[in-house]
């Protein structure tokens, strides 16, 4: 009976090309990252490949399409995002973290096109990234709102909106604005206090659940008459010193 021959192992020269392969397809992850974080998406995929020194052909080895490589290069950014804001769940003084959070996610990403392209949902990163990072986030805010550090008429939606729209700020301010300004400005319009502007009430939420007049929170149920407007004996009393105040211009 003949004896099994064991396969002969790979000789240096068959190494060879799955080395360049390995070398090539970093090339074009440098490139590409470098490409998005410049033009986000808009980038052409000729430009990746002229980046890496390689051939549009070598770029489609690797990657089936232009968002299979931008998924490549801007995942990992995004779920570093999800899971600091999962670390962070937990953490002792919930209005300044929520605080902290949103301006370093604006600081990491306000000089990163591709990451400002894939946190606005212009393009699905992942299946479920964009959606896991909301879910962090919105933890993070509702802590914030129980420590009464934000307030509480503000959705995740309306917090999303903000932080697209302060990148974009960002990204527009004038030479001479120091960097961060825009943040501040953010950060300020979700603290609660006595002169913000009231939201427009969502028109998705029912008349007998419409939230406190002065402080956002909670109404008890009427049980005849009119709806209340405050959640309690305390805000009644401080939103009548304040009309008062208003009356006599104090």
């Amino acid at each position: 009976m003949a004896r099994r021959r064991s396969p002969a192992p790979p000789s240096p020269a068959s190494a060879l090309p799955r080395a360049d392969a390995r070398r090539n397809r970093e090339l074009v992850l440098q490139a590409a990252r470098s490409a998005f974080e410049e033009a986000g998406l808009a980038v052409p995929l000729g430009e990746i490949a002229r980046r890496a020194g390689v051939g549009t052909g070598t770029v489609y080895r690797h990657f089936s399409s232009k968002e299979a490589l931008f998924r490549a290069t801007v995942v990992d950014r995004v779920r570093l995002f999800t899971d600091t804001a999962r670390e962070l769940a937990h953490a002792g003084d919930p209005g300044a973290v929520f605080f902290r959070y949103l301006a370093a996610v604006v600081r990491l990403s306000v000089r990163n096109k591709g990451l400002c392209d894939a946190l606005e949902g212009r393009f699905e990163p992942s299946p479920g990234v964009e959606e896991d990072f909301r879910d962090a986030l919105t933890v993070l805010l509702e802590r914030a709102q129980q420590a009464s550090a934000v307030r509480k008429d503000v959705t995740i939606g309306d917090v999303m909106a903000l932080l697209m729209g302060c990148l974009s700020m960002e990204q527009r301010r004038d030479p001479g604005v120091a960097p961060g300004r825009m943040t501040a400005l953010l950060c300020d319009s979700l603290r609660p206090g006595r002169h913000v502007t009231k939201l427009p009430r969502n028109p998705a939420v029912r008349r007998n659940e419409t939230g406190c007049a002065l402080c956002g929170g909670p109404l008890p149920p009427a049980r005849t008459g009119r709806p209340a407007r405050y959640c309690g004996g305390a805000c009644r009393q401080k939103a009548h010193r304040e009309r008062a105040r208003a009356r006599t211009g104090g």
